[in-house]
């Protein structure tokens, strides 16, 4: 009998100790593990959001580093364009100062055939002094004259 009355009040401090586990330990580790899991859930979200907040930097850096490719590509033209423009205005001055020196080498051209001219004028009138004098000198011969004319006209 004795194995009975021992068995009842195992079964009951058993049932006793259940019931207090139950009520005041499980809730409290129960709660504790609800916590943690959500506290997962949160961790796995963010770590999701994280990944997603990457991948979205990612498409941001791939963008402005396009952006940047074609800013530098735009600014290369833009240099190119702007050193063309350089060189055709250097052309076009080039070609204006070669104008101007043409056209002061014509103007001296034509002041050293303008002096020339002269030269040449003053050498006629020379020849033409020269040949009077021969005429004044010989006897005055029309034929004399005419061969003495023919002479100075070679000369010029």
């Amino acid at each position: 009998m004795f194995l009975n009355a021992t068995l009842y009040a195992q079964i009951t401090v058993f049932i006793i100790f259940a019931l207090f586990t139950a009520k005041f330990v499980w809730p409290p580790i129960a709660k504790a593990l609800d916590e943690r899991a959500a506290k997962i859930s949160e961790g796995l979200a963010e770590a999701e959001r994280g990944r997603q907040s990457l991948s979205l930097a990612a498409k941001r850096s791939a963008d402005t580093i396009r952006e940047g490719k074609e800013k530098a590509a735009e600014v290369i033209a833009q240099a190119e364009r702007r050193a063309e423009q350089i060189i055709e205005e250097a052309k076009v001055q080039a070609r204006f100062e070669a104008e101007k020196v043409i056209a002061s080498a014509k103007a001296e051209i034509e002041q050293e055939t303008d002096r020339m001219r002269e030269s040449l004028r003053s050498r006629v009138v020379d020849l033409a002094v020269a040949g009077a004098e021969r005429i004044l000198r010989r006897e005055v011969d029309a034929k004399a004259h005419a061969g003495m004319l023919a002479e100075i006209q070679r000369d010029l």
